[in-house]
């Protein structure tokens, strides 16, 4: 006998040595288990699942070690780690081969299942069927948005993905729990110090403040200063009720200021009242087109800081095919209509 010989023999008498081993031991468990006495539940091992998927497949634990390529010892170690947790043989002897037994013909269409739904689960997305798609999405906007965009945007989305329902939602405060909790899936927003850190932000536009009147009101005529401005009686517009905002720190060096008739919590609230009265608005120009329909428009005679309107969502939701393909039908929707009100706008003028 060469040495080759003697080494194929040592390692075949190693193999069979370790698979007794291992069978003794989980033949211990199961006896174990059959007089009661139930080991601490352990954390599961999932990969067993793959293990137990590949041996009743082959019936064979050589042909399941050769597919998996480990070695035999890790593979009687595995199928032992398998006749342990399930308390069960899985395969026992009949010849010189192996046979399920009752139970593992009993696992095997589940196991077969579960593993095909894990890989489906670890799998990377597919491509987006939109005119399969059927979902609600929730968006929480700034006021105004739904008035100048919403109705763009549901025409935009319902000729990709027809099955699509977009529900919106009033923005009440700057609170993120909704978008964490997902109850909110996009919200437009200005971007402050408050603002959630975890938050996927991107840019939509740009806008400013412009005062707003009735038709016919006395602004309307005449070259607007900071002095007329501020002489007449204004709208306040503040969800918590502050008096004093970016116009009013414009005004303040002039050593003028204006006068609050009244303090309302929206900008469609405040262009009602500068609708029917001779109070003046001052609302963002971008957010309140269609809502300023008949009425006088200027540009407010103090420079004011714009400010810039953000879409945001929650960072769980990045990589979704769904609501990735939603974000970019919000920008596409925004993109045209500014466009669409700047090519307007050189032919009317603000004032008019």
């Amino acid at each position: 006998m060469n040495r080759t010989d003697v080494a194929i023999l040592r390692r075949s008498t190693t193999w069979r040595k370790t698979h007794r081993l291992h069978g003794i031991r989980a033949y211990d468990a199961i006896s174990r288990l059959k007089r009661g006495i139930i080991p601490p539940m352990a954390r599961p091992d999932l990969n067993l699942l793959v293990t137990l998927d590949v041996l009743l497949a082959e019936g064979s634990v050589a042909r399941a070690g050769h597919r998996l390529r480990l070695s035999p010892s890790a593979m009687s170690r595995a199928l032992a780690r398998l006749r342990a947790t399930t308390g069960d043989p899985l395969l026992v002897r009949a010849g010189r081969g192996l046979v399920p037994t009752p139970r593992a013909l009993e696992l095997r269409e589940r196991v077969i299942h579960l593993v095909q739904d894990v890989r489906a689960v670890l799998r990377p997305a597919e491509q987006l069927k939109l005119d399969q798609l059927v979902q609600t999405f929730t968006l929480r906007t700034s006021e105004g948005f739904v008035e100048n965009f919403g109705a763009a945007l549901i025409a935009r989305v319902g000729v990709d993905a027809p099955g699509v329902r977009l529900r919106f939602v009033q923005k009440p405060d700057k609170d993120s729990a909704p978008l964490r909790t997902g109850t909110v899936d996009l919200e437009t927003d200005v971007v402050e110090a408050t603002t959630a850190q975890e938050l996927r932000v991107q840019a939509l536009f740009n806008d400013r403040y412009i005062g707003v009147v009735r038709a016919g009101h006395a602004l309307a005529k005449g070259r607007i200063t900071p002095r007329r401005y501020a002489a007449g009686k204004h709208i306040c517009v503040s969800r918590q009720g502050i008096e004093q905002g970016p116009v009013d720190e414009t005004l303040a060096p002039l050593g003028l200021e204006r006068e609050l008739a009244t303090i309302v919590g929206g900008f469609a609230t405040a262009l009602a009242l500068a609708r029917a009265s001779d109070l003046i608005a001052t609302v963002p120009e971008r957010h309140t087109g269609i809502l300023r329909t008949g009425m006088y428009s200027f540009a407010l005679p103090v420079s004011t800081p714009e400010f810039t309107v953000s879409l945001l969502w929650h960072p769980r939701l990045d990589a979704d095919l769904a609501h990735r393909w939603l974000r970019g039908c919000v920008r596409e929707v925004c993109t045209e209509h500014l466009e669409g009100a700047k090519r307007s706008g050189k032919k009317k003028g603000l004032g008019e």
